[in-house]
């Protein structure tokens, strides 16, 4: 798995609004990037959408997903917009990953979005492959989700329909381009790889779709079954094996890795950044050098459970404290301590359960630490071995006065 950086930035639209999008990438150069398109009346930060651009991230492939006209962060009117405007906003936000980092080789669309994909890819030169996630075959199947208001009388009639919980305007001339397309005749044409991915158990987006743009594809073409999961691949599991599959199915067809126009810097030594990503309530990117991880908090508390929570950090710099002041010592010694593990628990405790604390009154924190020292070792050296665990400096830091000072920079 590859440490990635995850970016917010702004592009114009096909209307002149602003379009807000988000860029996963490696720190290391990208095996390739992709450019995602989300579901109808959906936005960059459905869980599918955000599931999968971190899962391609963390598997080598950088990912560029946007919130469509009015949708979203995004500025402009949804009611405005149409299928064609959709393609235009996509060729926009290819133009934007190509001016920012590099034009996309890839082009993944969710739903609606993967047949707006299929249609723009001929569009996008250095585009070489397609993958769609239970994607129509006609794009006028989504009127389906207007109801009899699709079949409102009258040129000039808006429709008012609710689609997720949300209320929105469509107007006609939106429904009068969705019904001009012919999407399977670009499929037919498209020249590009082809990634059909769809669930049998798909109630939004029937199976025989799927069926269509196969048919209608050229080889090379691929199809994968998505048993079990629901059209909105809300369970992650089903979101990670769908980015697996699709990341170990397009690397074929990305070649060598990308060279990034805006490499990643290293930070300074004893230098650690954290940010918000701006996916969840909780949930922080954390840069240490070269290095980069996820914090976050778990589900149970409104976070997304993308990463450690802080003291689980804390935990983590302890426990591999220790191991490294063990391990150095061993060495020194010329002992034959051939493994270590340490496992590490927090809790609160009653102050007054402790003879030998300072603090006698409310709670204190109280972090167990249990050593696993595997090898040859005698009961002395074991003994001596624990004494020494006893003075990594994390621990020593942790038992000593500590100042943390703040201000806004």
């Amino acid at each position: 798995m590859y440490p990635f950086t995850s970016e917010r930035f702004d592009f114009t639209g096909h209307d002149g609004s602003r379009l807000a999008a988000r860029l996963e990438r490696p720190i290391a150069d990208p095996q390739g990037f992709a450019l995602f398109a989300h579901c109808f009346s959906c936005s960059k930060d459905v869980l599918a959408a955000s599931r999968i651009a971190r899962a391609l991230a963390e598997r080598g492939i950088a990912v560029l997903r946007f919130d469509f006209t009015g949708l979203g962060n995004s500025q402009g009117d949804f009611g405005n917009t149409s299928f064609s405007s959709n393609i235009a906003d996509l060729l926009a936000a290819a133009g934007a990953l190509r001016e920012r980092a590099n034009a996309p080789q890839l082009l993944i669309g969710h739903s609606l979005g993967g047949a707006a994909v299929l249609a723009a890819a001929q569009e996008i030169p250095e585009c070489v492959a397609v993958a769609t996630l239970g994607a129509p075959s006609d794009p006028a199947h989504v009127t389906h989700l207007f109801g009899d208001a699709a079949y409102t009388e009258g040129d000039d009639v808006d429709i008012e329909v609710s689609i997720g919980g949300r209320d929105f305007t469509i107007r006609r001339e939106f429904l009068d381009d969705i019904q001009s397309q012919d999407l399977l005749s670009r499929v037919s044409s498209l020249n590009r790889a082809l990634l059909v991915m769809h669930s049998p158990l798909d109630d939004v987006v029937e199976i025989d779709h799927a069926r269509r743009l196969y048919e209608a594809a050229k080889h090379p073409k691929s199809f994968i079954s998505l048993d079990g999961a629901d059209h909105m691949l809300s369970a992650e599991a089903d979101a990670i094996l769908a980015a697996g599959v699709l990341a170990a199915w397009a690397t074929r067809y990305l070649g060598q890795p990308a060279k990034v126009s805006r490499p990643v810097t290293r930070l300074e030594d004893g230098v650690v950044l954290v940010e918000e990503t701006g996916d969840a309530m909780f949930t922080q990117s954390v840069r240490v050098g070269q290095h980069l991880l996820l914090a976050d908090e778990p589900e149970s508390v409104g976070g997304a459970d993308a990463g450690p929570n802080p003291y689980d950090l804390l935990l983590a710099g302890l426990g591999a404290c220790t191991s490294m002041t063990m391990r150095l010592y061993a060495r020194r010694k010329e002992l034959d301590l051939r493994r270590i593990r340490v496992q590490l628990t927090h809790r609160k405790v009653h102050a007054n359960d402790c003879e030998n604390c300072a603090t006698q009154e409310g709670k204190l924190d109280q972090i167990e630490r249990v050593v696993r020292l595997e090898g040859n070792l005698s009961a002395e050296q074991r003994t001596r071995l624990l004494e020494i665990a006893e003075r990594c400096p994390v621990h020593r830091t942790l038992h000593s006065e500590v100042r943390v000072l703040t201000r806004e920079g």
